[in-house]
This record gives structure tokens, C-alpha cells and sequence, in this order.
């Protein structure tokens, strides 16, 4: 497996691949020292990657300056991750930009609305973030609810409002940057 960095600016994204597609992306926050590390385990950083990734970091940054992308021609290697995480993901890759949902309505339309704190922790254990696109899902009533990137919830409220997304009830945490 291998990975790359990409300067963005939001700041530094990771991504690694496999033959298959995409495995894993990191959301800034991290230094580009520390993102390496997280990588480092999973292979190599590679100056040469496949067409897919070059389309990939095109995308990254354009959503980085706030331009509409859509992320939906990439492909995604999902191998490692549980049946159940995967009818997850595939419930919120139909999200649109700035459009959400909650763990509730995800888990409803999985066929049990008890089953939404297992939705809650697939979310948390996104391998893709933004590209599997978890920052759309919210608590009820509207809350952020939880975000495992660094910052958070205001990570999650900054993401959503560069789609456009207004939400009064985290309208003041997604500009307190």
C-alpha cells in the first residue's frame, strides 16, 4: 500500500491506496511529520501513484478552496471494513454537498432505528473521511453530534459550512476558527 500528502488550504490531507482504490484519508489538523508517522505503517509515500489519486488530490483541493466537487468517480477499497459499516457508508456516499442527515435516519432507513449508535460508530470509524462524507451526519435536532478528525465538531461545522451547509444551532461553532 502506499500513500501521499496533499497541501491544501485547510491544511495537510493523507491518502492511501491500494491497488483497489482508496483505503484511508486523514483530515488536517495533523503536522505533515505527524501524518507520515500515521502512515508510515501502512507503507510507503510514493511520488508516483495511479490516475485515481491524481483525480483524488484535484478534488481534495478543490473542495479545500470551496468549489463544488464530487468525489463519486473515485474508487474506494473497503476491504477491512464490516458488512454492516459498509451499508453505512454506502447510505451516506448518496448525501449531496451541504446536504445531512442523522444517525437515526440512517439507521431507519437500514431497517432498525435502534441500530443508531452503531451508526454513530461506524461514523467514528470512517477509514475515508470526507470522501465517505461522515461530516453530513448529524445528531438529532440538528446538533453536530460527535467528529473523530482533529478539531472535532468545529472541524466537522467548518467542513459543512464551506458546502454551503447553515445549521442555527452550530452556526457560532463553525466560524470560531
Amino acid at each position: 500500500m502506499h500513500y501521499c500528502l496533499i497541501e491544501t488550504e485547510l491544511g495537510w490531507f493523507g491518502l492511501a491506496w491500494s491497488p483497489n482504490g482508496i483505503t484511508r484519508a486523514y483530515l488536517p489538523g495533523d503536522s505533515v511529520h505527524s501524518l507520515r508517522e500515521r502512515f508510515d505503517r501502512f507503507g510507503c509515500e510514493t511520488a508516483h501513484w495511479p490516475p485515481f489519486i491524481d483525480e483524488a488530490r484535484r478534488l481534495i483541493l478543490g473542495y479545500a478552496r470551496g468549489e463544488p466537487v464530487c468525489f463519486d468517480c473515485l474508487p474506494l477499497d473497503l476491504s477491512g471494513v464490516s458488512e454492516f459499516y459498509r451499508r453505512v457508508y454506502d447510505d451516506i456516499l448518496g448525501l449531496g454537498r451541504g446536504e445531512t442527515t442523522t444517525y437515526g435516519d440512517i439507521a431507519r432507513r437500514l431497517g432498525d432505528v435502534g441500530l443508531s449508535r452503531a451508526v454513530g460508530q461506524a461514523m467514528g470509524s470512517n477509514p475515508i473521511p470526507l470522501i465517505i462524507p461522515c461530516h453530513r451526519v448529524l445528531a438529532s435536532g440538528g446538533r453536530s453530534g460527535g467528529f473523530s478528525a482533529p478539531g472535532g465538531s468545529a472541524s466537522k461545522m467548518r467542513m459543512l459550512a464551506l458546502e454551503g451547509f447553515q445549521n442555527p444551532q452550530d452556526a457560532q461553532t463553525a466560524f470560531d476558527f
